[in-house]
């Protein structure tokens, strides 16, 4: 039996590197002679470079760069055979991994060190950046980065404002005279794991401002400065992207690489799996497991479990998810190919019980659905 294990990480739990070992441990302890081909996936978020990396020859960049609270961190990112396309995670300099929950806050949260990634990027001669944008802890707008480039934001009286979202309301002007003109020869493309736009109630704030740290006043007040911010962009530069889908990705990083670095937003699980090559592994396969942290109505948005069960369905492969946490309004899931959805708690347990034993839960999971599978085939 060919069985493709294919997940995303389970956030601030697993990578998807782990997540593919203990699915594939559960596999091999029921039946030991299947050929499992293991593929961790990202949908531009946490784990691109584990996703793209071991499918594509290329090589890891070690750097100093600023985390989102303006502390000083090593973050890496990949260049690939060719010596021009690099492969830039914004989870790895400007992700909510690399702050504990206390820390988080995305009134002061910047994505600063993913400017940096990049500009150190062009400065190794690369004209192609595929740049991963899901997990930030930022709710910035982007602005972080766009200084990091050269860009500046300025007050009314000319002078710089402070890191985060929080100081949007303060911007004034903005003046891009100085940004980095290697960026006008780059083909930048943006992996982006949602399609909500930059501002309301399906925006960048209201929608992912909580998990970030963000309180109800937080939201509204970080939604009104995106409010201000983008207003400001249409009136500097020309361009409305407060309603652009995916513009909200990563707390409106989005709009900035739209709207200052001229990136084309595509949809990030599409690029991942056409750039691995995805749909020769899924062909030759009897069997493809998948998963991510928690399923929701959000999975459909451009999610990893999403572009996998699509693909699969062309080649009439059965999908089976693993999650954590099973969320409302999954049915549409069934309809683009999944086949079934597992919680893998196996008994009524507090979070960091559940964190904690994830590895043992997704294998006795996936054992116990390996023997019902067994079994049919039996029979």
């Amino acid at each position: 039996m060919n069985i493709v294990v294919a997940p995303d990480s389970f956030k601030e739990c697993l990578s998807s590197k782990k997540v593919a070992k203990a699915i594939s441990k559960g596999i091999l302890n029921v039946m030991p002679i299947a050929k499992i081909f293991e593929i961790p996936i990202s949908d531009g978020g946490e784990g691109l470079l584990e996703a793209i990396l071991p499918n594509a020859e290329g090589r890891l960049v070690s750097i100093e760069v600023l985390n989102p609270l303006s502390k000083p961190i090593k973050a890496t990112y990949g260049i690939l055979k060719d010596n021009k396309t690099a492969i830039i995670e914004m989870a790895k300099a400007s992700g909510l991994e690399l702050i504990t929950e206390h820390e988080k806050n995305p009134l002061v949260t910047s994505t600063y060190g993913t400017g940096q990634l990049i500009k150190d990027a062009l400065e190794k001669g690369c004209t192609t950046l595929i740049i991963g944008i899901g997990g930030s802890a930022t709710n910035d707008g982007g602005v972080g980065l766009v200084k990091a480039l050269g860009g500046k934001f300025l007050n009314a009286n000319g002078i710089g404002i402070n890191e985060g979202g929080g100081n949007l309301n303060q911007l004034s002007s903005i003046d891009i005279s100085n940004l980095d003109k290697r960026i006008t020869n780059c083909k930048i493309l943006v992996a982006c794991d949602v399609s909500n736009p930059l501002i309301g109630t399906d925006g960048a704030s209201w929608v992912y401002g909580k998990q970030k740290g963000g309180s109800d006043s937080d939201l509204e007040f970080l939604d009104y400065n995106l409010k201000h911010y983008a207003a400001i962009i249409e009136r500097d530069l020309g361009i409305d992207i407060s309603k652009v889908p995916g513009s909200g990705a990563a707390g409106g990083t989005g709009a900035a690489l739209l709207a200052f670095l001229k990136g084309d937003l595509v949809n990030g699980i599409e690029l991942i799996l056409d750039t691995i090559g995805m749909k020769e592994y899924i062909k030759k396969a009897d069997l493809v497991f998948t998963g991510e942290g928690k399923i929701d109505e959000q999975t459909l948005n451009g999610k990893t479990i999403a572009g996998i069960a699509k693909m699969a369905k062309q080649y009439n492969v059965p999908v089976i998810v693993l999650t954590g946490k099973i969320g409302e309004r999954i049915e549409g899931l069934y309809k683009v190919g999944v086949c079934a959805i597992y919680a893998i708690a196996n008994q009524p347990m507090s979070l960091s019980n559940a964190i904690k034993n994830a590895p043992v839960l997704l294998q006795e999971c996936t054992s116990n659905i390996m023997r019902t599978i067994q079994t049919f085939r039996i029979t």
